[in-house]
């Protein structure tokens, strides 16, 4: 239970560098989408490389290995599949939020793989309990009532590119799943970001025209999602994730959407009506229902409480 809680809390910190980063991203959105997932991926291996040469002093001080035994071709495997899932997850999601730059309706239907983690699961072979399917509705009501004020509207374009996003994250969260627990979480990240800097440097460059202007014109916002949205939240992710299950880990990220809301609010000085502040309240509780020993309770032999 402990290891499950310190897990949460570190997709719980996650999520809050990853809900501030939507308005970078938004700020971005003049930037070409794969220069944009090209310049802050590169940031995120020139901040993880030297980083993970600490941990490994770190470890070696400590009388330990330089980096946990794992073999390299496990390490390549697991960098590309999510690497790859993590491009394309992101560019769906950087041109949807271009072609429509509703940071509400972006947020909303990105954060569906809450839904979509816990039915791929099925696929898998993993159930989860009523406990945690209650907790999925309950996150996908708060996340309507926090993002879609003004209902969906018409169906646009960037819908279903953003759904795409959504079931590319979905995969992508399985596939950390799968590889998190045998590697080393730090490098990982690393290989991970080096194979989505590659793919969108040569998609920039095969479909963008980009100078060198447009880059610094938007150096805020790459410089917060390379280092602390990609960098410092997607180690978060492939550390919290590690013997977690995926249906919480993504209770707990969808968290991202609130802190996005509330950074608009503290920061911004931007209004959050009851209904917004409903929406939060039933995403936390979510959150922390998926916590709560309930299966364990209610399985307890009669007569075993304390008197």
């Amino acid at each position: 239970m402990k290891t499950q809680t310190r897990n949460t809390l570190l997709l719980v910190l996650c999520a809050l560098i990853w809900g501030l980063a939507f308005v970078a991203q938004s700020a971005g959105a003049a930037l070409a989408p794969f220069a944009f997932l090209a310049c802050r991926s590169w940031l995120a291996v020139a901040f993880l490389w030297p980083l993970s040469h600490v941990f490994d002093a770190v470890r070696r001080r400590k009388g330990g290995p330089a980096a946990p035994a794992a073999g390299g071709r496990l390490l390549l495997a697991g960098g590309v599949v999510c690497g790859t899932l993590l491009f394309a997850a992101s560019a769906a999601q950087q041109i949807g939020i271009t072609l429509n730059p509703s940071t509400a309706k972006a947020s909303f239907i990105t954060a569906m793989y809450v839904v979509l983690v816990p039915v791929a699961g099925l696929l898998f072979g993993r159930k989860n309990p009523a406990q945690i399917w209650a907790c999925v509705v309950l996150s996908v009501a708060g996340l309507y009532l926090l993002c879609m004020q003004g209902g969906f509207g018409g169906v646009e374009a960037s819908d279903g590119v953003l759904l795409l996003c959504a079931a590319l994250f979905t995969f992508q969260i399985i596939a950390v799943d799968h590889f998190s627990p045998r590697l080393d979480g730090v490098r990982l990240s690393l290989v991970q970001f080096l194979v989505v800097a590659v793919e969108s440097t040569a998609a920039s460059l095969l479909t963008e025209t980009v100078a060198l202007a447009d880059i610094t014109a938007n150096a805020l916002p790459v410089l917060y999602c390379g280092l602390l949205s990609s960098g410092v939240g997607y180690t978060l992710q492939i550390l919290g994730q590690r013997d977690l299950d995926p249906a919480i880990a993504s209770l707990a990220m969808c968290l991202e959407s609130v802190f996005g809301a509330l950074g608009g609010w503290l920061l911004l000085s931007q209004s959050l009506s009851l209904r917004e502040l409903a929406g939060c309240a039933l995403i936390f509780a979510a959150v922390v229902g998926a916590q709560l020993p309930l299966g364990r309770l209610l399985r307890r032999p009669a007569g075993s409480g304390r008197e």
